[in-house]
């Protein structure tokens, strides 16, 4: 294993391609993340808490800062220059597999970010972390995610759904799987 993978995750990160910049959450966000997750779709799809304040902003940028450090999870910043964030791309180590998960405020959807964000971190977890396969956990309703995947390349996967229960609504998960080239 390599001294990236996810046990000896780097504590600064910063990605680019795809007319990206995928980049570390700092306390400069804190006052945009309500604006971009706040929202009753994301509320609805995502385990992000909701409402979203600002004290549940600073403790979204805790987690993913000890989330980091335990070596499991990557949350960054998609933005197209490295300044305002857009929305959030996440990797981690799932039982299931290495995971990719991401969310894009309500103002800057359709302009492709999610499935370029999902491409470059892809590729980041081939390179980095040398895994063969990256999955997505989607429900099959969640038609813009369902597209995303789509876009970014990912096939549906002959596996199993996964079911379970977040903020008391049941689910049922859908495997997208992406092969190393």
């Amino acid at each position: 294993m390599s001294s990236s993978t996810p046990s000896s995750l780097p504590e600064r990160i910063e990605l680019r391609g795809e007319g990206l910049v995928l980049r570390d959450w700092t306390e400069d966000d804190l006052a945009a993340m309500p604006e971009l997750f706040d929202h009753p779709d994301i509320a609805y799809w995502t385990p992000i808490v909701s409402p979203l304040d600002d004290a549940a902003a600073r403790a979204r940028l805790a987690k993913a800062r000890q989330l980091r450090a335990e070596g499991t999870s990557i949350l960054l910043a998609i933005t197209l220059d490295g300044g305002a964030p857009l929305g959030e791309i996440m990797l981690r180590r799932a039982p299931e597999g290495t995971e990719i998960g991401y969310a894009v405020g309500p103002a800057h959807r359709g302009q492709g970010l999610a499935a370029r964000a999902v491409r470059v971190v892809a590729a980041y977890a081939f390179e980095e972390w040398g895994v063969d396969q990256v999955i997505l956990e989607l429900e099959a309703e969640n038609a813009a995610s369902v597209a995303v995947a789509g876009k970014a390349g990912f096939t549906l996967l002959d596996v199993p759904l996964i079911k379970g229960e977040e903020k008391g609504r049941p689910y049922e998960l859908q495997t997208w799987g992406l092969n190393r080239q």
